[in-house]
């Protein structure tokens, strides 16, 4: 990816149910206005992720609906909800087909096509591990799901019992059926079933992707009777080479945890999610810089994020001031930059997957107007194009420890050598200091303005100082700066 992509999360089924009551009328995917369209390319949109297109089925639907603890959760996220707001999850799919309330099939081309023409890729959901529970399979192949014990940890299907869908660490899914990775022909119904999304889009964001893999399947079932795995490669390493071989160019991205990212990268994912990043610049912690340095070059196959719809909203958890130091790292990073819907109007409310509706919220126009000013000066810089580095905070002093608080990069300008960015975050809650030690190439022998495009600061450098020393870096509170070098002379 010689650029780095904007990805923004939108769901479906709230996004277009807004557009509809402000129209006062139905709104689908084939007739989303224009001035939607024409605001995503403004703001750097190049991937949109339609969370939620596939069809959720009445027996998903009913769960959702009906459990107690979903029930209290709704209370929360949307006063006043009804029963008609329960839509079911997103990721019980009983088809990978769009309800023609949305639109159907047919709008999502004429959208596809209307994205392409600006610029824009169109990126689907694609859940590997789980059917919902009326998924035309359970019925017709209940052999190639994991069989359950009983009520409980299990649906009754077709005089059968088939187990829920899980993560190891949590409870079942209620609403959906585990497909059973151990059998072959399982393996071939979930690669036709990514294979025929792929005809309608130009990427998959695959839900829980690690899942899949034969070992974490093989843990995570080692108590359901005893299949043996029949013989085959891995399921991603095989399905996403089918689909590169008919469509080239098609984005992977795996929702991944508990340090298997790089491995679904090795077998064919172009991106997995850096949530360890996230955790780390909500928290504050220091740790931000040792986890880029650790990945390193694999930081261009992460998908860098501050919330999506699993997560808290920034604005409710970090402090206007951490959130904007947070922001400009997570856009300046390279790899995929990923934003939620929302997020930058500053949005509190954890709106549930499960409702069609979330809570009206206002505009926060302060956390709004960080994010434009963002937006402009990582467009003038032209941060995400050219070549990327991490740049080494050395200590200002023997005793001050606060250059641990720093998380720098520099980004070249990819057709003018005589100029350069650097992006200056910290995590500390007081002052930090530091040498940032550029390397960068043919800084000797001439002088150097620096500009901060995010505040007044203006500076005057000798290139053999910044060569020998660094750049000294005083900075307040979770400074966020965005510093270009022009070579004078």
């Amino acid at each position: 990816m010689p650029r780095a992509p904007l990805l923004l999360e939108v769901y479906l089924r709230q996004w277009l149910g807004e557009r509809s009551r402000r129209a006062g009328r139905r709104v689908e995917l084939g007739v989303v206005p224009e001035e939607e369209l024409d605001r995503w390319v403004a703001r750097g949109v190049t991937h949109l992720w339609l969370m939620g297109a596939w069809t959720t089925g009445p027996a998903s639907r009913e769960v959702s609906g009906a459990s107690p603890e979903l029930r209290r959760a709704y209370d929360d996220a949307l006063p006043g909800w009804t029963d008609a707001d329960v839509c079911g999850s997103p990721y019980a799919i009983q088809a990978y087909s769009v309800p023609e309330a949305y639109g159907g099939d047919d709008g999502l081309a004429r959208l596809r096509a209307r994205l392409a023409d600006r610029g824009i890729k169109l990126v689907l959901d694609f859940v590997p591990n789980h059917t919902a529970l009326d998924h035309p399979l359970a019925l017709e192949r209940p052999e190639l799901f994991v069989a359950g014990a009983g009520p409980g940890d299990a649906a009754r299907v077709g005089g059968r019992w088939l187990s829920h869908g899980k993560d190891p660490n949590y409870p079942g899914w209620t609403d959906t059926l585990q497909l059973d990775y151990r059998r072959a022909e399982a393996r071939r119904a979930a690669t036709e079933a990514l294979s025929s999304i792929a005809e309608r889009c130009d990427g998959v964001r695959c839900d829980m992707a690690m899942l899949a893999l034969s070992d974490v399947f093989a843990r995570t079932w080692a108590h359901a009777p005893p299949t043996p795995r029949e013989p085959g490669p891995e399921f991603w390493e095989a399905a996403i080479a089918e689909v590169r071989a008919r469509h080239p160019g098609f984005l992977f991205l795996a929702e991944a945890y508990w340090g298997l990212e790089a491995r679904l990268c090795e077998l064919g994912f172009d991106v997995a999610y850096d949530k360890h990043l996230t955790d780390l610049l909500h928290r504050g912690d220091w740790g931000v810089a040792a986890h880029l340095r650790a990945l390193g070059p694999a930081n261009e196959a992460r998908a860098h994020f501050l919330e999506n719809h699993d997560e808290p909203r920034a604005a409710a958890i970090s402090p206007l001031a951490r959130h904007r130091a947070a922001a400009l790292l997570t856009l300046s990073l390279p790899g995929v930059r990923f934003v939620h819907d929302g997020q930058r109007e500053g949005r509190r409310v954890f709106a549930r997957i499960q409702l069609s509706r979330r809570a009206e919220e206002p505009v926060d126009a302060e956390i709004a107007a960080m994010y434009d000013e963002l937006a402009r000066a990582l467009a003038s810089a032209r941060v995400g194009d050219g070549g990327w580095s991490l740049v080494e905070a050395a200590p200002a002093w023997h005793d001050d420890p606060t250059n641990g608080a720093f998380a720098l990069l520099t980004w070249s300008s990819p057709d003018d050598p005589s100029r350069f960015t650097l992006v200056v975050t910290s995590q500390s809650t007081g002052r930090a200091r530091c040498w940032a030690r550029l390397a960068w190439p043919g800084l000797r022998g001439r002088m150097w303005a620096l500009e901060d495009l995010l505040s007044d600061e203006r500076y005057v450098r000798d290139g053999d100082e910044l060569a020998a020393r660094g750049l000294y870096l005083d900075v307040g509170a979770h400074a966020a700066q965005l510093f270009v070098f022009r070579a004078l002379g």
